[in-house]
């Protein structure tokens, strides 16, 4: 991939930008947060070292969105593994906290090691552009959903929000979603949904803890936290950049942060990716009209990751004082354009539209099989039915 010559990034910066990085952290780390601090309890974790893991996350994500958006000009969003939280909470009971550590850094090695190999890319580059494209779809298809469903318990409030946004799409559109974030929250503020009191400003400290390895923590908690990762959250997190536009570099994106991952695994992050719901949200027309420079609002929501993890317990209860379904509905309304044209990739050639179609349903449908998502089975599912149907022409 030809790197586009380097320039100030801060002419490139915008508020769109920046407000499309805040609502990337705001969704990514209000839906999961409270699995990560499940998973860390799993392995005996205190309150010292959960509030080191999210400092760990934090610090990782934000390093990884930073550099890796100014080094190659795309917007790349990294998150932890909230599936690999999910399989920590159930999956690593009899497993020490030293142990778990030492599963985290050999899971992180063997990513790197995958990504800097070139093997992930080309399994990549066999992922056709429909199949993405439908795949992404099917993930982004409930977040668009949730904003007429909030209107079932907070008619006011999503009405407002749909509406703000519906004028602003009409006189200020570069703006639309910052005017719905702040109808959203004036809305809140008014209703007294907004419960900011108690909240107090804490720092995290990260804690050292020395990684051991045993074979019941490899088998329990490293191959699976490797294998679910990739699955279910690398794939569908390349595909999101491809089906947005943006030619990859792949291989050195997974393998730093893999490295990333692995350097920071001690002190507990568990598990690194791409992004890909919440990545969705900084690669879209609201986050600049002029898709080179929506890297800054990648950069943007690095930024507030790493406010995050030196806050962490602070910005936990920030966070959870947003209702439910203002956060739902900012993420739906955010999300729109990105659906619209990910459902108009998918359906564009029609030798490939069955294919994308059930690719579509299939991540749709939220199944899930021995700890994997739908994402990923959508792309079994729609490469399975394009061998089928044009076997030539994948041969």
């Amino acid at each position: 991939m030809e790197v586009v010559p380097a320039r100030a990034w801060w002419r490139d910066l915008s508020l769109p930008a920046v407000v499309a990085g805040f609502i990337t952290v705001l969704v990514g780390f209000a839906s999961s947060a409270v699995i990560v601090f499940q998973a860390a309890q799993a392995v005996d974790a205190d309150q010292q070292e959960i509030a080191s893991w999210m400092w760990a996350l934090g610090l990782g994500m934000g390093v990884t969105c930073i550099g890796l958006s100014l080094r190659y000009r795309i917007p790349v969003v990294t998150a932890w593994s909230t599936p690999g939280a999910a399989m920590l909470v159930v999956g690593a009971g009899g497993v020490s906290l030293p142990e778990a550590i030492g599963a985290f850094l050999l899971a992180a090695v063997l990513g790197a090691v995958l990504g800097f190999s070139g093997v992930f890319a080309r399994l990549m580059q066999r992922v056709p552009m429909a199949l993405a494209a439908g795949m992404l779809a099917g993930v982004l298809l409930r977040f668009g959903l949730e904003v007429f469903v909030s209107m079932q318990t907070q008619l006011l409030m999503a009405l407002a929000m749909f509406g703000s946004w519906l004028l602003a799409r009409r006189l200020l559109p570069r703006y639309a979603v910052i005017a719905t974030l702040l109808v959203g929250i004036a809305v809140a503020l008014g209703s007294g949904q907004l419960h900011l009191q108690g909240i107090e400003l804490q720092l995290a400290l990260p804690v050292w803890t020395t990684p051991r390895l045993s074979w019941a923590a490899v088998a329990s908690v490293a191959l699976p936290l490797f294998v679910v990762t990739m699955a279910s959250q690398n794939i569908p997190g390349v595909a999101v950049i491809r089906a947005s536009g943006y030619q990859a570099p792949v291989s050195p994106l997974i393998g730093w942060i893999g490295v990333v991952n692995t350097v920071l695994a001690p002190f507990g992050a568990f598990a690194l990716n791409l992004a890909a719901i919440t990545a969705a949200i900084c690669m879209g027309r609201e986050a600049h009209e002029d898709p080179a420079r929506r890297y800054t609002a990648a950069m943007a929501a690095g930024a507030f990751y790493i406010v995050v993890g030196v806050f962490g317990a602070t910005v936990a209860a920030l966070f959870a004082a947003f209702p439910r379904e203002l956060i739902a509905c900012v993420a739906g309304i955010a999300l729109f354009g990105t659906i619209g044209n990910s459902l108009a990739t998918a359906l564009a050639v029609e030798r490939d539209r069955e294919a994308a179609l059930v690719t579509f349903l299939v991540t749709a449908s939220g199944m899930s099989l021995w700890g994997i998502g739908s994402a990923f089975w959508g792309l079994v599912a729609g490469g399975v039915t394009l061998l089928v149907l044009r076997p030539r022409a994948v041969a």
